[in-house]
């Protein structure tokens, strides 16, 4: 039986970590205890330093498809997208990218009943330390490039650690925020986008964001791959190299774009239902990878003979269906990490930046990566499903 996106579900469960969870998007709030108001006034939160040895640059682009109407909200015209773009830098000095804007911030946590808990400011500004430094001259050389989408009703943000890591270790890394399908996401013209796709998806079926979202990487990877690219260091990316990844709803439009644009050749899903089944025809002999949570998603069992290349379906002990994101780092810095979840934060995104980065080092660069041939006593958390 098809389900809500996995973090509706946990959502509706109340086992979804409150301060990074889906929310109010698709299932009604969940109210659980939080820190008392003054708890985090103060704290300052950093993500996790990337392995790689590349320093880190980011840009943010601002893209307009005007081939097509916003599917959400056609009266506000053409489709847009918001891309934050992490590349390999020369070393240097300056202060850190923010992790997100205080408007997207307290839209996040508001939407969580956080906003009295955790002030806007912990996520915005300096407070939540990042390592990619905005503008930073890029290093010299041609990269592979992965793009990354988030799960539904969270931004681009909570995908920042592992945007940086894959930057730290040589590739281009796209991280786009589709319009009007998050709880909160900044766009030009002090305009903030609220998720008027959380109220219109049920009615409507979440394989269409699946597949509105495949449209919008294809339109994404002809803008950054074009002639005339809409990226000032286009010349960074190695075109016949693309993979992508995503979580939740990101994870299944990472299979849908594979279907549709040749031009990805790798693809990740992490924990999210395939709301737009794999077709028969298979994904024409390209990898792809699956990780997610011990449960059994029922799509995932129905697809995985579609899976017509090297494949891997990794269940992780402990998890969540947020710990593939930036959650349990946050959370645990903050005393949110739920005791559902017994699965760190520090081992949360080890396994995560690890597994993902050695899926794209073997298939668009070429490497060996024998973490990926079977259980490694270094992640005995790591199940080989299959």
């Amino acid at each position: 039986m098809n389900r809500l996106p996995r973090g509706a579900t946990a959502a509706l469960l109340g086992l979804s970590l409150t301060l990074l969870g889906t929310g109010t998007a698709v299932a009604a709030p969940i109210h659980t205890p939080t820190p008392a108001p003054t708890q985090n006034d103060q704290v300052r939160l950093e993500l996790p330093r990337p392995t790689g040895q590349s320093a880190i640059g980011r840009d943010t682009l601002h893209l307009v498809d005007k081939t097509r109407p916003d599917p959400w909200v056609p009266e506000a015209g053409a489709r847009e997208l918001m891309v934050s773009l992490y590349y390999p830098a020369r070393p240097g000095h300056g202060r850190p990218a923010p992790y997100m804007t205080t408007g997207e911030a307290r839209a996040f946590l508001e939407d969580r009943d956080l906003a009295d808990a955790v002030p806007a400011e912990t996520l915005s500004g300096t407070r939540t330390r990042t390592h990619a430094r905005p503008g930073a001259r890029p290093a010299q050389g041609k990269f592979p490039l992965v793009v990354l989408s988030p799960g539904f009703s969270v931004n681009r943000s909570t995908l920042t650690l592992l945007a940086e890591e894959l930057a730290s270790h040589g590739y281009v890394v796209a991280s786009v925020d589709h319009a009007y399908e998050s709880v909160g996401t900044a766009f030009p013209g002090n305009r903030l986008l609220t998720c008027v796709a959380c109220e219109k998806a049920p009615q409507v079926g979440y394989k269409t964001v699946a597949t509105g979202r495949a449209q919008d990487v294809s339109f994404l990877l002809d803008r950054l791959t074009s002639r005339n690219s809409a990226w000032r260091h286009a010349e960074l990316i190695d075109r016949t190299r693309i993979g992508m990844a995503g979580h939740s709803i990101g994870g299944a439009s990472t299979a849908s774009t594979m279907v549709g644009d040749q031009r990805v050749r790798a693809g990740v899903n992490l924990d999210g239902s395939l709301f737009d089944p794999v077709p028969a025809s298979g994904l024409d002999g390209r990898p792809f990878m699956l990780l997610g949570t011990e449960e059994d998603d029922a799509s995932w069992v129905r697809d995985w003979p579609h899976l017509d290349g090297w494949k891997r379906w990794l269940a992780v002990k402990g998890s969540g269906h947020f710990t593939f994101t930036d959650t349990p780092v946050l959370a645990d810095q903050l005393g949110l990490l739920p005791p559902e979840e017994p699965l760190s934060g520090e081992q949360s995104q080890r396994i995560t930046r690890r597994y993902v980065t050695a899926f794209f080092d073997l298939h668009l660069k070429g490497a060996s990566r024998p973490l990926l041939d079977g259980p490694s006593p270094e992640f005995p958390e790591v199940l080989f499903h299959k």
